[in-house]
């Protein structure tokens, strides 16, 4: 059901109705309603519904649009549908919600809060969001991350910085408002905004990881906007420096990326990151990497142009494993890698990461007695995902480093 929600929320039902839906998921209609009805207690559409209503009054509060275009753009049929669905939901017509709000001015952008759960160590994800930032689709300035998406119906441009109180500031610029919800639902995914730190932190601290738990206080495991986008870059990185990464990223992106619209373009980022498609269209001869690292790259995208490896919203973390790692040249690490961020997986432990091995072997050093790591990882399921930032950040701390 956890793949039902994403594709929910990435707006699926919405684009395609429930048949696509059910089909994206391998069941049948009346099955996928059945099987959602008896575990959420709503069915896919009830579901959609509600996806919608939460777009809305967003725009309803942040932005000056008419109520008709709103009503489109969150994905409704028709004003009737939306004005009845938004009273059944709040009590309240949409009218009367933007009477008993603030007034609103015409803005090319969308600003919203959002909400997380405390502690949010927002600083250091920013500096890991900006050791792997890519010039021309990503940014990172003035205690904000800016970056470029595709979505369903055309690019957009978020900026995320931290707000008052538990939440985030979130700017977004796009193309087509429709892509609202959808955008969110990346942004939150992106920073792990529904991640609960303190389940988390209490199932390492019992493992044994007391200390540096209570060193780094809210740490997030960062997913991705765009899953094809990071296992793309998570091959063309494997074995090189993140700056000699970046370098070869950075010159991809130049070469194949897509020009954004002047009014989305924002704070240095100006384009988006190429499709698989057109990455898998580069001459071998254009990339300065190793023959058989080209190889990887060229299947790993042809793979996910065609589909035959699927990242989206709604695939089986299990069936892309699988298919990940049956392609040429992606091993345990970087499957690891894409699973954790692109996938989303809390419950990856990379324990042949190098970084993994030198903050082990720091911690030891400090230990007064032997640590059975493999028992410890164990311990933090199922939150082995969180263990690898964890030892990252400790490892970025040492002296040794």
């Amino acid at each position: 059901m956890a793949r039902a929600m994403r594709l929910i929320r990435d707006g699926a039902v919405d684009r395609g109705g429930v048949a696509a839906l059910a089909a994206e998921l391998g069941y049948s209609t009346r099955q996928l309603g059945r099987l959602i009805h008896s575990e959420l207690g709503a069915g896919p559409l009830a579901l959609a519904r509600t996806e919608r209503v939460r777009t809305a009054r967003t725009l309803i509060e942040a932005t000056s649009m008419p109520m008709s275009e709103i009503a489109f753009a969150a994905g409704f049929s028709s004003i009737r549908q939306f004005n009845d669905t938004f009273r059944a939901m709040y009590s309240i017509s949409p009218r009367q919600l933007r009477r008993d709000g603030a007034e609103h001015s015409v803005t090319d952008e969308v600003v919203l809060r959002l909400a997380y759960r405390p502690p949010f160590d927002f600083a250091h994800l920013l500096v890991y969001l900006e050791a792997r930032a890519v010039a021309g689709i990503e940014n990172v300035s003035d205690g904000a991350y800016t970056r470029s998406m595709w979505l369903a119906h055309g690019p957009a441009v978020i900026t995320v910085r931290q707000g008052d109180g538990d939440c985030v500031d979130c700017r977004l610029r796009l193309a087509d408002t429709r892509d609202l919800g959808s955008a969110v639902a990346r942004v939150r995914r992106l920073f792990d905004l529904d991640a609960d730190p303190v389940a988390i932190a209490d199932t390492l601290r019992s493992a044994g990881l007391r200390r540096p738990v209570d060193e780094h206080p809210g740490l997030r495991s960062p997913g991705h906007s765009d899953p094809v986008e990071l296992a793309l870059r998570t091959v063309l990185g494997q074995q090189i420096s993140l700056a000699a990464a970046r370098t070869h990223l950075e010159r991809l992106v130049a070469g194949v990326g897509e020009s954004l619209p002047e009014e989305l373009s924002f704070g240095g980022v100006d384009r988006v990151f190429p499709t698989a498609e057109a990455i898998a269209a580069v001459p071998a001869s254009e990339w300065a990497l190793p023959s058989s690292r080209i190889r990887t790259i060229q299947t790993l995208s042809q793979a996910l142009a065609e589909g035959s490896v699927d990242l989206g919203a709604g695939s089986d973390r299990e069936e892309a494993s699988r298919n990940l790692l049956a392609l040429p040249g992606i091993g345990p690490w970087s499957n690891g890698y894409i699973r954790m961020r692109a996938l989303g997986d809390p419950d990856v432990f990379m324990d042949s990461d190098l970084g993994v091995k030198k903050a082990i072997a720091d911690l030891d050093a400090s230990s007064a007695a032997p640590v059975d790591w493999k028992q410890v990882a164990m311990n933090c399921s199922p939150w082995r995902s969180y263990l690898n930032h964890l030892l990252w950040a400790h490892h970025a701390r040492s002296p040794a480093a």
